[in-house]
């Protein structure tokens, strides 16, 4: 089977895309933005079922979805040696005689993601592999610390050489339509994030309703988001199709009215990879080819990878692996 990889450092989002420059604050097209939850809920309890791929199709979707993901550890017991292990499954996230079966080399993930004190071991695992460090901050999950730290952290994570800083917004913005607000903070964390790519987390679990989503994505984008991302992946209700279709609706209403792309990150609860692959079906089908690259689409998780690794055995062996085979650090 061939597939075409990318250069590894093609997966800067700096590299290939420019980025969203923001622009101001358009409260009229913010308020116009609604959301009709029944057919959102409709069209997305379609895909599952409606799009699936199998064979070398399939295998060949689930080597795109891993140079897509996040590789994720956000646990409060992180260690230096913990870091520096999933560093080196993120520079060789599927088992060589695997790849060696589907005739491909040179598998990546997108990024690695971790607290602000492991960025340091992370950035010195990853050394000339071309992966970025991703960094949580901003008092991530809450997003509740002293505004002037949370601004302050951004600067301390890119000053250890995190290239990419997931930011949480404060959900009483959204909450109390505080639009003005919610793209202040937006902005000033975008401009203390400096070269670093920022994405908003927009914890869409604890912002009420579709509607509120919509908005709050678009005053993320407003504001000079470079990704807009589901969840924390702490919150009892993650990223979901429905609330995964609001966002990238509105992601290419954004680029339809400015020229440019922003990306697109779901987090928390995807850990199968049929899970994977209706998410990228759904990226394809509402946005096109050119966000299924890591510089525009990214998966926040941590567990995903060992099952689409067990999916990809299978295809090569015939048969399916204990999950242990395919830990990740």
């Amino acid at each position: 089977m061939q597939t075409d990889i990318e250069d590894k450092t093609a997966q800067l989002p700096q590299v290939t895309e420019p980025r969203n420059p923001g622009m101001a604050l358009d409260l009229d097209w913010v308020m116009r933005a609604q959301a009709n939850t029944s057919a959102i809920e409709r069209r997305a309890a379609t895909l599952p079922g409606r799009r699936s791929v199998k064979k070398e199709y399939q295998a060949a979707w689930l080597l795109k979805a891993i140079t897509c993901i996040d590789l994720t550890t956000l646990a409060g017991d992180d260690t230096d040696g913990r870091v520096a292990r999933l560093c080196a499954k993120a520079r060789q996230p599927v088992r060589p005689d695997i790849l060696d079966g589907l005739g491909v080399s040179g598998i990546t993930t997108g990024a690695v993601c971790v607290y602000h004190d492991m960025i340091a071991p992370a950035v010195k695992a990853l050394d000339g592999s071309g992966i970025p460090v991703a960094a949580v901050s901003t008092g991530f999950p809450a997003g509740l610390s002293p505004f002037n730290l949370r601004v302050a952290e951004i600067g301390e994570s890119v000053k250890a050489g995190a290239e990419e800083i997931d930011i949480v917004i404060s959900r009483r913005h959204v909450l109390t339509s505080n639009w003005q607000a919610l793209y202040d903070e937006m902005k000033t964390f975008r401009e203390a994030c400096g070269e670093a790519h920022v994405k908003a987390i927009l914890a869409t679990g604890e912002l009420g309703s579709l509607r509120n989503v919509a908005r709050a994505s678009l005053i993320c984008m407003m504001a000079g988001a470079d990704f807009i991302k589901t969840s924390t992946g702490k919150e009892s209700v993650n990223a979901t199709l429905p609330v995964s279709l609001v966002m990238i609706r509105a992601i290419r209403d954004y680029f339809e009215r400015t020229g440019y792309r922003v990306g697109y990150k779901p987090a928390g609860g995807i850990s199968k990879a049929k899970d994977a692959l209706t998410y990228l079906a759904l990226i394809k089908e509402e946005l096109g080819d050119r966000w299924l690259q890591p510089d525009l689409f990214r998966f926040g998780a941590s567990s995903l990878l060992g099952d689409i690794e067990r999916q990809l055995e299978h295809h090569v062996t015939g048969a399916y692996s204990a999950s242990y085979r395919h830990a990740m650090g």
